[in-house]
């Protein structure tokens, strides 16, 4: 499999310029641990993550070095270290070195670009332009949909899946974080909905895709306000189907 079968197509994205507390919020409300930084141009800079809002001075968290150590790192890493505590800018705390992986990389070099650099998320690129983000998450999603023992990926199932985005994320309701695996025409969908009238929704979206033969519904409901999350009721009744 390729890192573009897997990924999560519609990125949650922030720019350097925006203030910390917003991307801090986004990162809450939108239950992610990171998320890739663009400049005015739409290029990828950087990405920030909950890594780096734990040295802030407004917690007081920010480093403390014995004075013998401040002597030896000198004045330079001092003043890196006063910027990521007291920045009022995502790229003021931003990783500007951010690891990449292009679409076509298998989810062999995927998996060992993320474990070698110790990162949970890693931006898909089609050249210079962001196309997606993998997260352990989709690879974990991965592992579960390849468990139900349904066909390796074809090309014709590439193309399956491509319609299907196409049919879901042109509407209002579309999922958030969507994401479509496609085995032999076996379709899975997954991403967060906060209204149960989206999962029927992209289910049918899905079932109308020349192709398909079979949806299976992993589409977790969130309540926005407190943060409760349901699993689908196929997932659950998996889930106590395995308990018993």
């Amino acid at each position: 499999m390729r890192a573009h079968q897997i990924m999560t197509r519609q990125v949650i994205t922030t720019t350097v310029d925006t203030p910390i507390v917003q991307a801090a919020r986004t990162l809450l409300l939108q239950h992610i641990s990171g998320m890739p930084v663009l400049d005015e141009a739409g290029k990828l800079v950087g990405v920030v993550s909950q890594g780096d809002f734990m040295r802030r001075a407004e917690i007081g968290t920010q480093r403390r070095r014995p004075r013998w150590l401040k002597l030896l790192v000198g004045p330079g890493r001092a003043a890196v270290d006063f910027v990521r505590e007291r920045g009022r800018k995502v790229g003021d705390v931003m990783n500007a070195q951010p690891i990449t992986v292009s679409e076509d990389a298998t989810l062999e070099e995927v998996t060992e670009t993320m474990e070698k650099n110790d990162i949970k998320r890693v931006p898909v690129m089609r050249g210079d332009e962001l196309v997606g983000i993998i997260t352990r998450t989709n690879l974990v999603q991965a592992v579960l949909d390849l468990a139900r023992d349904v066909p390796d990926p074809t090309a014709d199932d590439d193309h399956v899946r491509n319609r299907i985005f196409a049919a879901i994320e042109q509407n209002d309701w579309t999922p958030f974080g969507l994401g479509v695996t496609v085995r032999g025409g076996i379709v899975h969908l997954s991403g967060v909905i906060t209204d149960e009238r989206s999962r029927k929704a992209a289910i049918v979206a899905a079932e109308n895709v020349t192709g398909v033969r079979k949806v299976h519904d992993h589409l977790v409901w969130l309540e926005p306000m407190s943060g409760v999350y349901v699993n689908s009721p196929e997932d659950e009744q998996d889930s106590t189907a395995a308990a018993g």
